[in-house]
């Protein structure tokens, strides 16, 4: 069973949520249940989630390939849709994507123990100061 990492921008942290994810094929058939957890797929429009935001705790948007971008819209997306439930990356995200992750709308990064091995604990923190360190800020400046 492969295990997964948490990454947020206090470094590596365990798996804290118990209440499992509903895929999004899935949430039409969910009754209204607290805590409710919602796994999305790269290529769902998240508007498909409108009517069912305030029921939701925590969406999962899944990474397929570091390649594919198409989480970090959907985050910012879902952000200004009004979502503030915990937003989850998961999958093939990068330590050098972490930044974008977190200014797109995401709280966490959840990564494969194989990727934690290859891309170490402080390869994460170094981009964990996200707020200050973005190409924006400096041409303000």
């Amino acid at each position: 069973m492969t295990m997964s990492v948490i990454v947020t921008d206090r470094g590596f942290e365990p798996e804290d949520w118990t209440g499992g994810f509903v895929e999004f094929e899935m949430l039409g058939e969910s009754p209204a249940v607290p805590d409710l957890a919602v796994d999305l797929p790269s290529d769902q429009d998240p508007a498909a989630l409108a009517d069912r935001l305030e029921d939701i705790v925590m969406i999962r948007v899944d990474f397929p390939s570091f390649a594919d971008g198409r989480g970090f819209t959907i985050a910012r997306r879902l952000r200004l849709m009004g979502f503030q439930g915990r937003l989850r990356a998961k999958g093939h995200v990068i330590a050098d994507q972490y930044a974008m992750a977190r200014r797109s709308g995401f709280d966490e990064v959840e990564i494969s123990d194989e990727l934690a091995q290859r891309q170490p604990e402080d390869q994460w923190q170094r981009r964990a100061n996200w707020r200050a360190h973005d190409y924006q800020s400096r041409l303000r400046a």
